[in-house]
């Protein structure tokens, strides 16, 4: 019985709430606007209602419309001059996890000299302390994946040195004010519900078997396993379920806050290697493409039966008894949503890889080995890539 918990975020959720953000107290008068480079909060009106909401608070708005699946070092410095030239005194973020990640390190670097990766923690980065305050922000989260709305991380991707690597970590990163409202989600297409869903089950998944979840982690992540389970299938379905819209974005919200309460393990890690060599793979489908062989490494090394027979019960299967009983839930998840048969080499990625990947893994992001239930090598690490690939 012990854990710390912060989480200093104020969240509106459900159908509607964006409709309540002129009536909030916002943290400033002038907001960056961030968004995708893509078109969807375009053509799907969530950007201009975003725009009249704050239109309506009093708040002008600056749209900075750049940042990649895979947010990038120079679109971070390009966010913050973006920032800085027009005055902004915060940040609203809508968008995907991508966008909230890339919000997170330019709201720091808006009000800090240098560069971001000075500010890196691990691989060239240079681990330098965040010495002023961001820029507050605002999370208006249209995908329910990666919990980015209710976190004080981010993700940053280095092209020049083949580096995908966690920001930030610290309070001023919580974002002050967080809508989820799934009525913001049902334009997003039934494969990318199904790999953002992932996400946020495999955060909670990965919480859950750290050597050091506590009671309260546990709550969360359970809570967060059992309505992904039953939802995320029937939102890849029907897009326009509210209902199952809601409850997966409820989920997500959770896996947000179960990481401020626990920690993710290497599989995180291992992705993050994958997707920096390989910018057009999404992060969720990173993860289903070894999550499968990589769970089934702490299942047969008996790491954590207990949470493993507990997790495959919250994934609906109330007869289990064996660590393997989970793979086998998690498996006929991935079949239900359509993702199953997804290949490693469909994103570029090649058979000869295995080992590079593993090292950078550990290099860029080694810390989270030490949450693993038991030790996972660089040798065990390629042995997952290779077993995984297809």
């Amino acid at each position: 019985m012990s854990f710390k918990m912060y989480m200093p975020t104020r969240i509106l959720f459900g159908a509607g709430q964006l409709n309540n953000l002129h009536e909030q107290l916002l943290p400033g008068k002038k907001a960056m606007l961030a968004i995708s480079n893509g078109k969807s909060t375009k053509e799907n009106g969530s950007l201009d209602r975003t725009i009249a909401e704050l239109t309506k608070a009093g708040v002008e708005s600056f749209v900075f419309d750049k940042i990649e699946a895979n947010p990038l070092d120079t679109t971070v410095m390009d966010g913050a001059a973006f920032a800085k030239e027009h005055g902004c005194d915060f940040i609203v973020a809508l968008g995907g996890g991508s966008v909230m990640d890339a919000t997170k390190a330019i709201a720091t670097m808006a009000t800090n000299d240098g560069d971001v990766w000075d500010y890196i923690n691990g691989g060239t980065g240079k681990g330098k302390a965040i010495e002023n305050k961001p820029l507050p922000i605002v999370a208006i989260t249209t995908t329910a994946g990666t919990g980015s709305e209710v976190d004080e991380w981010g993700v940053v991707s280095n092209k020049k040195t083949n580096e995908k690597i966690g920001f930030g970590g610290i309070d001023d990163l919580f974002p002050v004010l967080a809508i989820v409202d799934p009525e913001l989600m049902v334009s997003v297409p039934a494969k990318f519900t199904a790999f953002q869903g992932f996400d946020a089950l495999l955060h909670s998944v990965e919480c859950y078997i750290f050597k050091f979840a506590n009671e309260m982690s546990d709550m969360y992540a359970l809570t967060a396993i059992k309505n992904v389970t039953e939802y995320l299938p029937k939102a890849v379905k029907d897009g326009n379920d509210i209902e199952a819209r809601g409850k997966v974005a409820f989920a997500n919200t959770l896996s947000g806050v179960v990481m401020g309460l626990s920690c993710c393990t290497s599989e995180h890690s291992m992705e993050h290697a994958m997707s920096a060599y390989h910018h057009n793979l999404p992060h969720g489908a990173g993860l289903i493409l070894i999550s499968k062989e990589y769970f089934t490494y702490f299942a047969q090394r008996h790491a954590c039966d207990e949470r493993f027979i507990e997790m495959a019960k919250a994934m609906g299967k109330a007869d289990a008894k064996d660590p393997m009983d989970f793979i086998e839930m998690l498996v006929k998840l991935q079949e239900e949503c359509g993702v199953a048969d997804l290949k490693m080499s469909d994103f570029g990625i090649e058979d000869t890889e295995f080992m590079t990947l593993a090292e950078n893994a550990r290099a860029t992001m080694g810390g989270l080995f030490f949450a693993d239930p038991c030790e996972l090598n660089n040798e065990d690490c390629a042995g997952i890539f290779e077993k995984s690939y297809r």
